[in-house]
């Protein structure tokens, strides 16, 4: 009887549920945790990512079941899920970046814009690839949103145009936005010249307050009232930069760039990583959203960077091409791949505060690209 009860509970156990599906994710998940304690790459997004992953491709836990046909309570990451569904998570992480974000650099150099906006070129890219591979509009569309480096709008337009790509793109999104260390210092060495990389810029001039103060309410009118589709992004990256530069709301802005965007991030990454089970995953078109995913993140860094170095011709030498690739709007983690590089090159070189500009811009035009195809294919 014992022996039975031995034999009962090894069949019902997940060892028995095991597929070759669920093995090889179930090992991609340890190489992502491996890459986010042991190499730092973006840990807070990845570790959660990673683990919701792991999570999801243990068999017979129905932690991600909606509980139809089964009469049982849906899984506790199916309820958690529904904030990334109907677009509450990407909204209230906007929240926390803009109090986090320091648009001064911007403000003190409007030009920076034109690297944000020449670091979206990745996002034309992948959309025409996909669509000459037999993608429809709206789905092209989710798919070159990856470009922009911002893995809250990839889910926002996602989960309107095309729901059912959701898993792939947040994946590939959070993803690339961490392996950053990896994808861009190559391509920055590859079109940059060692006279480019040693190049010092000036100090950024002083921005008033009342500039700062200004800067959120221009934009959420001008933005908003162009693109009204965006008002839920733009509108709370606003918000969040209001608090911080308004100085009377301390409270507030210590909670969006605090304790809300950690337990966002937490419910955010650990339910995107759960949607990448293996049978749905293990696809060969998911397998090529994947790869038009890095196509897009690497012709947005290389677009930041070609327009950095126009603006270095342009200004006879006074612009480092190498901020052009902190376009992206992966903040701050391109900004400081920049320094990095930059630092590389020249140990008295400080670049980060410059690269700032691209970086804070990168989100904005990504945000303002993501309202476009929305309005175009929504």
């Amino acid at each position: 009887m014992f022996t039975d009860s031995l034999i009962n509970l090894w069949n019902n156990s997940g060892f028995m549920s095991l597929t070759w599906q669920s093995v090889v994710m179930l090992l991609i998940s340890f190489v992502l945790i491996y890459l986010a304690i042991a190499k730092k790459f973006e840990p807070l997004l990845l570790l959660p990512i990673a683990f919701g992953m792991m999570l999801a491709n243990l068999p017979l836990t129905g932690l991600m079941s909606d509980g139809s046909g089964t009469g049982e309570t849906a899984g506790l990451l199916y309820y958690l899920y529904q904030g990334v569904k109907m677009g509450i998570y990407p909204s209230l992480i906007f929240l926390g970046i803009g109090a986090m974000t320091d648009f001064g650099p911007l403000i003190a150099r409007p030009s920076s814009m034109l690297m944000g906006a020449g670091a979206q070129f990745g996002i034309a890219i992948a959309f025409v690839t996909a669509g000459l591979l037999g993608f429809t509009p709206a789905e092209a569309a989710s798919i070159g949103i990856i470009g922009g480096a911002d893995g809250p709008t990839a889910i926002y337009l996602t989960t309107r145009l095309a729901p059912h790509l959701l898993a792939p793109i947040a994946v590939a999104a959070y993803s690339y936005m961490a392996l950053i260390p990896i994808i861009q210092p190559p391509l920055m060495r590859l079109l940059t010249t060692e006279k480019e990389r040693v190049i010092k810029m000036e100090q950024l001039r002083k921005v008033s307050k009342l500039e700062k103060v200004c800067f959120p309410i221009l934009v959420s009118v001008l933005c908003i009232l162009l693109l009204p589709s965006v008002a839920p992004l733009i509108g709370m990256l606003m918000l969040g930069n209001l608090f911080k530069e308004s100085g009377v709301v301390d409270r507030l802005s210590d909670t969006a760039q605090n304790t809300l965007i950690n337990i966002v991030t937490i419910f955010l990454g650990l339910t995107v990583g759960a949607t990448a089970t293996g049978s749905e995953f293990l696809k060969a078109g998911t397998l090529g959203i994947i790869a038009l995913g890095l196509i897009a993140f690497v012709f947005s860094t290389v677009g930041g960077l070609l327009i950095g170095k126009l603006m270095c011709l342009l200004t006879k030498g006074k612009i480092n091409p190498l901020i052009g690739s902190a376009g992206v709007s992966a903040v701050p983690m391109a900004a400081r791949i920049s320094q990095i590089e930059g630092q590389k090159a020249n140990p008295g070189n400080f670049l980060l505060m410059h690269a700032i500009g691209p970086n804070v811009s990168g989100v904005i035009g990504s945000a303002v690209a993501a309202g476009i195809l929305l309005s175009l294919f929504g």
